[in-house]
């Protein structure tokens, strides 16, 4: 008797925990979307250029510099000086 019980609850209970898992994620989806209709950012906000990143970036551009080097004289990590760079291009064109 007792394992008939479970294998009735078990499913009822299964199927009350993932239509409130669905319902939570619509009204996420609906928050998210009203946020980003009043201008709301998500995520980090991006860090300004260093004081000397653009005398840093033409010393890297010309080859003077590895990318190690610059990132390390702009006090960025490599991956964050390589992401500058891409910006700063874009911001130059």
């Amino acid at each position: 008797m007792g394992t008939f019980i479970a294998d009735l609850i078990l499913p009822l209970l299964s199927y009350l925990a993932e239509s409130e898992r669905t319902t939570i994620r619509k009204r996420q989806e609906e928050g998210i979307a009203a946020a980003r209709i009043r201008g709301v950012w998500f995520g980090r906000p991006t860090l300004p250029f260093p004081d000397n990143f653009a005398e840093v970036y033409k010393e890297w551009r010309k080859g003077n510099i590895t990318q190690g080097d610059a990132a390390k004289r702009c006090g960025l990590p490599r991956s964050t000086f390589r992401d500058k760079t891409k910006a700063w291009e874009l911001q130059e064109i």
